[in-house]
């Protein structure tokens, strides 16, 4: 089949529809409200991006409190330290030296 008739036909208009669809959709994408609508919808992307941070914010702040308050209710009423609080209050417990015995006479 030569490159003739390859073009006649529904093949031959569907190569012109292509090219056709290609230039005018380049101009298009390339047009100066197109241009608006990218930048505006990477604006709303921005400021999502924002509220998300602001609301992961707040959930730390809050969890930070959470905690604080739990370490103090532990150490107020229920007299516990935490972990890590007992292991460095016995490794300076340890560290203390022995007063030696007196010595029997």
């Amino acid at each position: 089949m030569s490159a003739l008739g390859f073009l006649k036909g529904t093949h031959g208009l569907l190569l012109g529809a292509g090219v056709l669809i290609g230039s005018v959709g380049g101009k298009v994408l390339t047009s100066d409200a197109a241009k608006r609508l990218y930048v505006e919808a990477v604006a709303a992307g921005l400021r999502a991006k924002r509220a998300c941070e602001d609301a992961i914010e707040r959930t730390r702040a809050e969890m930070d409190d959470i905690a604080a308050e739990a370490t103090y209710l532990n150490e107020t009423v229920y007299g516990t330290e935490d972990d890590e609080d007992q292991e460095t209050s016995k490794a300076t417990d340890a560290a203390e030296p022995v007063a030696p015995a007196p010595a029997e006479a």
